[in-house]
């Protein structure tokens, strides 16, 4: 299904309506496009900087100073799902919570099938900038909306990454969702970011990235150390879990994020990238 415009979300002059957490795509359109405009950047997307480009909004006024993060975060979903469809030629790829993120054009092999799946008026501003493909569909739902599932052909193998999505759920609905998706899809594999709680926290008591943007809530925080037991206790199935360890980006927290990521104590402050593999179907 291919979503329609909806014409609040994105005006002709090339203006954007957008708040809550739909607006949030914006925040990571502004770190991974001024990262992609450096000669030595750690993510090279031309369609970011040009969906940048075309979209008249003051992202400097709301998010501030640019930092690589969430250039870093694609980079980390590139690297893992790049083998992944060398192993899966025509496989399907799921993208929850799509946004303005442009993995299906770094990474597209000309036979993977994609599908994004966002809010509405996600999707309407998608379609507007970046149009639906034969390869690359477009569903207008929350993924918490567990209809996306009817749309996913398993047969190929099927890889489901959620960039920056789950955090803004409550802990139960993250349970449900991800035990769904083992139950429909046996032998998939899933990527997805969590936050700590400390930071969970921050935002749930107001969290001004400027003092012209507050962070929508994110509710659902958890620790490193706690990653790998809780989703063995939710998803029985799970063959393999693991925590993808971040690298090195700009400015000052990201200089020490190697660090920390490497100290066992320090570790559970980080937010955390999970990859798990479901087992297949008996």
């Amino acid at each position: 299904m291919t979503a329609t415009m909806q014409p609040q979300s994105m005006c002709s002059d090339g203006a954007v309506r957008l708040s809550g957490v739909p607006e949030t795509l914006l925040w990571t359109l502004h770190n991974r496009a001024q990262e992609a405009m450096r000669p030595d950047a750690l993510l090279r997307d031309p369609d970011a900087i040009r969906l940048y480009r075309a979209i008249d909004y003051d992202y400097t006024r709301s998010f501030g100073k640019p930092d690589g993060s969430h250039a870093l975060r694609s980079l980390m979903f590139d690297t893992a799902l790049k083998p992944w469809l060398a192993a899966h030629p025509g496989g399907t790829v799921v993208e929850l919570a799509c946004g303005l993120e442009t993995q299906f054009q770094r990474c597209d092999d000309g036979k993977v099938r994609w599908l994004c799946v966002d809010v509405a008026e996600t999707i309407a501003v998608r379609q507007r900038l970046l149009p639906a493909t034969g390869r690359c569909r477009y569903l207008a739902c929350s993924a918490l909306d567990l209809a996306w599932l009817d749309d996913v052909d398993g047969a190929g193998g099927v890889f489901i990454t959620a960039q920056g999505l789950l955090m803004y759920f409550e802990e139960a609905q993250v349970r449900e969702l991800l035990q769904a998706i083992a139950a429909r899809l046996p032998g998939a594999e899933l990527m997805f970011d969590t936050i700590p709680p400390w930071f969970s926290r921050k935002t749930l008591a107001g969290f001004d990235n400027t003092p012209h943007y507050r962070a929508p809530p994110m509710p659902w925080g958890i620790s490193q150390r706690h990653i790998i037991p809780t989703l063995r206790r939710w998803l029985p199935r799970a063959d393999g879990i693991e925590i993808v360890p971040y690298g090195f980006f700009r400015g000052f927290a990201g200089r020490l994020l190697p660090l920390f990521s490497r100290t066992p104590g320090l570790r559970n402050l980080l937010p955390g990238v999970v990859r798990l593999r479901l087992k297949a179907a008996d």
